[in-house]
């Protein structure tokens, strides 16, 4: 299997890469200041559940099939990018009330864990990056290197939840204490319309 040294690199450059701003963190900080520390750890947890989909693709080979498909790679980046501008347009109908001042639903949880999944899976930018990430850290020696590939999936998924997790507390906190200035909630909302619309027309001018 992996050696240890090999093992402990992989962790160090995974927490630095899940650390750099990008439209996954921002998508946790935004949610939980408009709705909540629940709602960003759900949101979170949904990503990382998007992880695991992109790791067991690479290893399986699909991912690399996407990537030399020029039609599967649009349609994908795309659906991607219709749904984050549809997220903005909803973020732009929600009220001036931020959700946070009242408890997160259960239900509602469930939702901002698929829109984490959804967004996650829809950027195929992510599949290649797992897909070029993944096999640096393997070793062919020791054989089995699909199963080493979804071995070091689940490390990652594992370390981006817990810093997802550590964001969404903090961005919740200050969330809560803005929450009680008028007009904030509109404000914010205005933010997170812009940060998803952001997001979206960069994914849909991605290249491979």
């Amino acid at each position: 299997m992996i050696e240890q040294s090999q093992l402990i690199y992989f962790i160090a450059a995974s927490a630095a890469l899940t650390l750099l701003p990008g439209p996954d963190i921002l998508f946790v900080i935004t949610q939980s200041i408009s709705q909540g520390k629940k709602a960003g750890i759900a949101t979170a947890s949904g990503l990382c559940t998007g992880v695991l989909a992109h790791t067991t693709a690479a290893a399986l080979g699909v991912s690399a099939l996407v990537y030399k498909s020029a039609l599967a790679f649009e349609i994908v980046k795309y659906a991607g990018a219709a749904y984050l501008l549809y997220l903005a347009w909803h973020a732009l109908k929600e009220s001036e009330e931020l959700i946070s001042s009242a408890p997160v639903r259960e239900n509602n949880t469930f939702a901002l864990y698929k829109r984490g999944i959804f967004m996650n899976v829809l950027n195929p930018k992510v599949a290649l990056f797992f897909l070029a990430f993944l096999p640096q850290f393997v070793n062919i020696d020791s054989g089995n290197v699909p199963m080493q590939m979804i071995f070091l999936g689940i490390i990652f998924m594992v370390q981006a939840w817990l810093i997802f997790s550590a964001v969404s507390v903090f961005a919740g906190t200050v969330g809560e204490r803005i929450i009680q200035k008028p007009g904030v909630g509109r404000y914010i909302n205005w933010g997170k319309a812009g940060i998803f619309t952001f997001i979206g027309i960069k994914l849909a001018l991605t290249h491979k």
